[in-house]
């Protein structure tokens, strides 16, 4: 094994380069839609640079795993306790309810070093969070590289102390393309486990730890070759950066050329200082920044996060203020955080008690306290807690828990799900049915059916009702086919009115479930019943909007074309539906709420929305009453068809 080289400034300034390009990405600056590739970039880094410190301590026979775990601990987490803590403190009078909750999960996630786990997961549910809003989304890259150094200082110890004298050339090669290989296939058939977690990006580290390992079996460059090799490894970083996009199959094959690039850049480097690239990234600014690196990368996201959150725009003053207030704060820690820290003769107990024990003790109690407390409201200006309320706290589902208790083949049938009159004989003559959209149009509904109908409840997350033919195929999970199972036995009972609603946009993208839905419309009639088509409320741009009414917004209005576009299918489907159907009924809270050029998500100063495709209950209640003032009860016989 070769030891490690000293100090090289033009890995400095590739750390800059890394760092700089995240954060035009982050800002949305125009012409740099594969900025993320940065994150890969320090992942080749760190690779070579970690590989280079194992090296010079294996060779010297100094190596502790505590003091390399203990040097790790003061690195990193000083910087990261002060970013997350003040973002915490920033954020607290703007995060709405289950916001609030899932920045202390995701704390004590990151604190971790995790968090790349509890954002596979946390944004593959049903009711994912607004990630543009999750001001410690960032350190998903910082879970994953600390998961290498869990696993590479011990791979490098157990070959550096049972491979001595044995060429691990080739081992090492095939393990680089089974890395890569295998990076591949999670991107094309898992895209979320390969963006967050470890296998996918395994090969980008590798590749700085093959330059490291083998520098000496590699070819030595003149000063020309090294010339090249540096300016095509910048030119792959530099053109992935600027062409890539978000929507782009990643990483994969796509990460190859960034981070080979990196490579490319640290291999010319190691024997030729002085080509141009090399020049080029150590000049003082960028061996400024590139020292900054790891504080920029903490500070940058976080105060963009709550911009989004607070639909606040990324104009080009907004981006230059948020790239100089970064700057300041990067300095500031840097200086008298990082550098103050990092140094301290700290032993590892004394490291992971101080630096992760005792502060993930005081995170977890301040996650628990959110998640206990009863009301939070007092973190808002009082002129707006009432607003917070409605949002925060009128989930439909949570109003009406008790009705949801059963197991989803025995649904409760009690006065816990009845809603309206009174059910003669105890028999409800209505029945609302379909998933959370369908509960989320509960307020509605009961304006609708006042003391007229005797309706029953009859919901689940994630479950619109599909007819017996189609259930198995449609609804892979066995509780989800339970409930529909158990639903149509129900249904098959005696005729009622039938609201039926679902996430329409969810579905029926899918061409499968256009033939369920109109199969499942068909069968409904077929018993004998009323059926009546609920459609959905707009969908809004983000979760964010969802609480405009208290940030400040002018306009919380929406643009009715984008909403329209968003129901191209069920549009379709709904043709399809009233061309074989025409006895069935449709309801559409849309016509409250939007004209041609706008679609509110405000009702006479009622926030409608609990997130960017659910309405909470005091506002569904309110557009049915809205409803009913401008067209008259849809359900009276004078209005019925």
């Amino acid at each position: 094994m070769q030891i490690a080289p000293g100090y090289r400034a033009d890995i400095e300034g590739l750390r800059a380069l890394a760092v700089i390009l995240v954060i035009l990405y982050h800002y949305a600056t125009p012409g740099f839609s594969g900025g993320f590739i940065g994150v890969d970039v320090f992942f080749v880094i760190s690779g070579f640079v970690i590989t280079q410190l194992l090296q010079r301590r294996l060779a010297n026979d100094d190596f502790r795993f505590a003091d390399f775990y203990a040097r790790r601990l003061r690195r990193l987490v000083p910087a990261f306790l002060l970013v997350s803590t003040v973002t915490f403190v920033v954020i607290s009078p703007f995060y709405l309810g289950e916001d609030y909750y899932i920045f202390a999960k995701s704390w004590l996630s990151s604190l971790g070093g995790v968090s790349n786990f509890y954002y596979f997961q946390e944004l593959s549910q049903y009711f994912a969070p607004e990630s543009r809003s999750l001001s410690l989304l960032h350190t998903w890259s910082l879970a994953v590289e600390e998961q290498f150094y869990l696993l590479w200082p011990l791979a490098l110890y157990l070959a550096y102390r049972f491979g001595k004298g044995r060429s691990a050339h080739w081992p090492f090669a095939a393990a680089l393309v089974i890395a890569f290989a295998l990076s591949v296939y999670l991107a094309a058939t898992h895209p979320t486990a390969a963006y967050y977690l470890l296998p996918a990006r395994l090969f980008e580290f590798m590749l700085g730890t093959g330059v490291a390992l083998f520098s000496r079996q590699l070819p030595a460059l003149g000063h020309r070759a090294a010339q090249w090799i540096a300016a095509l490894g910048l030119a792959l970083i530099c053109l992935t950066a600027t062409t890539l996009t978000a929507s782009d199959h990643f990483p994969g094959y796509n990460a190859l050329w960034p981070t080979l690039g990196a490579a490319l850049v640290i291999y010319a480097g190691l024997h030729q200082q002085g080509t141009l690239t090399a020049r080029l990234l150590s000049l003082p600014v960028m061996v400024f920044l590139g020292g900054l690196s790891y504080s920029l990368y903490l500070w940058h996201w976080p105060p963009v996060a709550l911009m989004h959150y607070q639909l606040i725009e990324l104009t080009w003053l907004n981006r230059l203020l948020l790239i100089g207030g970064v700057l300041v704060l990067s300095w500031l820690s840097f200086r008298y955080v990082e550098n103050r820290y990092r140094h301290r003769p700290w032993s590892f107990k004394k490291s992971f008690l101080l630096l992760l024990l005792l502060p993930a003790l005081f995170i977890w109690a301040i996650q628990s306290t959110i998640r206990i407390a009863d009301d939070l409201s007092f973190r808002i200006p009082e002129e707006r807690r009432a607003l917070y309320r409605i949002i925060v706290q009128s989930h439909t589902s949570d109003l009406y828990e008790d009705c949801f208790d059963s197991s989803p083949s025995n649904f409760d049938k009690t006065d816990a799900c009845l809603f309206g009159a009174a059910p003669a004989d105890d028999q409800p003559d209505s029945i609302l049915i379909g998933d959370s959209h369908a509960l989320a149009m509960l307020g509605f509904v009961e304006q609708l059916i006042g003391d007229d109908y005797a309706m029953l409840a009859v919901t689940m997350a994630s479950t619109p009702f599909i007819s017996p033919e189609h259930n198995a195929e449609a609804m892979l999970d066995p509780e989800k086919q339970a409930r529909n199972a158990a639903l149509a036995d129900y249904l098959q009972e005696r005729p009622l009115t039938v609201f039926v609603n679902a996430w329409w946009n969810a579905y029926l993208h899918t061409p499968a479930f256009q033939g369920y839905f109109l199969d499942t419309l068909a069968w409904l009639q077929a018993q004998g019943h009323s059926v009546i088509v609920l459609e959905d409320p707009p969908e809004l741009p983000s979760a964010a909007h969802a609480g405009c009414a208290l940030k400040n917004v002018d306009d919380c209005s929406i643009s009715a074309l984008e909403a329209k576009q968003k129901q191209a299918n069920f549009l379709r489907f709904k043709e399809a539906a009233q061309q074989r159907f025409p006895a069935i009924r449709w309801i559409d809270p849309r016509q409250v709420l939007c004209d041609q050029q706008r679609c509110q998500t405000v009702l006479n100063g009622t926030p409608l929305y609990r997130d960017d495709n659910h309405l909470n209950y005091v506002g569904s209640q309110a557009i049915g009453r809205e409803y009913i003032q401008r067209f008259g009860n849809p359900l009276s016989a004078t209005e019925a068809p």
